[in-house]
């Protein structure tokens, strides 16, 4: 097996994508805006081998990613053999664990909480039914109280204005230069200045007085599930979250069952606001490494 990486581009965005349609779990960190996103973070590498899509990072150190692609039916044997001994998998999706502990021998395998995807159902945050979501629910109906919202889809044009509203969220937040916000704000405005370019994604913003209060950019992982990759808010406006995500979803994901808001990264703060929007599930993943 010949395996050649070369770095994440635009020009493999839709052959990638077709590997992705292939595979049975499809977790948010797949999704090639999310790749094209971070890639310049992580040194994202990818190498189109037969049957799959091998994705590696080289930064801060080289580790694998899952290779994407119909996982029944490629000769995983044969890639262990043409891979490093020492080559370790991250964002390993629990049903590619599954089948690798079935087919090869001696795979180590941990468990990685901080990855897990939090699985939402579409219809329970756009009606914020119940003593569960009474807190959202409250906050909502604060900030429509309060301003006259307008909500308008993201395109080459608006999608200006969140890219503006991103720079003021930036200046407000990293107040102490913390890389991890300046890693995501790198992400974010490389997404946005490509918008064009992108194959599928789904954004939204609130407009208050002519200016850009809040914004999401989603993206659609299969036909039951939708992914959130960012959604930022102005802190000026009480509720403007919980309005951004309700309002967005009831707008633009309509026909989707789940939504994806990604992992927690371990941060203890982040974990604590995705559990209180009562998660129906998990995309769990593991850190694999082939030969034990």
């Amino acid at each position: 097996m010949d395996i050649r990486f070369r770095p994440i581009s635009l020009e493999g965005q839709a052959e990638y994508n077709r590997h992705l349609a292939l595979c049975s779990q499809k977790p948010s960190d797949y999704s090639f805006v999310n790749l094209w996103g971070w890639g310049r973070e992580y040194g994202l590498e990818w190498a189109f081998v037969e049957g799959c899509v091998l994705i590696r990072q080289t930064f801060p150190q080289t580790l694998y990613w899952a290779p994407v692609g119909d996982w029944k039916n490629v000769d995983w044997q044969e890639l262990r053999d043409a891979l490093p001994g020492d080559a370790c998998f991250i964002r390993i999706p629990e049903e590619l664990k599954i089948i690798w502990e079935s087919t090869l021998p001696d795979v180590r395998v941990g468990e990685c909480r901080e990855h897990w995807d939090y699985l939402y159902d579409v219809g329970e945050l756009v009606e914020l039914k119940g003593r569960k979501f009474h807190n959202k629910k409250n906050l909502l109906n604060q900030f429509l109280r309060d301003h006259e919202a307008r909500f308008v889809l993201l395109d080459e044009k608006t999608v200006e204005c969140a890219l503006a509203l991103q720079t003021d969220w930036f200046l407000w937040r990293n107040t102490e230069n913390d890389r991890t916000l300046e890693a995501e704000n790198r992400a974010i405005v490389k997404v946005m200045h490509d918008w064009s370019r992108l194959q599928g994604l789904i954004g939204g913003g609130l407009v208050v007085d002519d200016k850009m209060i809040a914004y999401t950019v989603a993206e659609a992982l299969d036909e039951e599930s939708v992914v959130i990759h960012f959604e930022k808010g102005c802190p000026n406006f009480k509720g403007v979250y919980q309005a951004i995500n309700q309002i967005f979803l009831e707008q633009c994901c309509r026909g989707f069952r789940i939504v994806n808001r990604e992992q927690d990264l371990g941060d203890e703060g982040l974990r604590k606001a995705k559990l209180s929007y009562n998660p129906v599930g998990f995309l769990k993943k593991y850190t694999v490494c082939l030969r034990g």
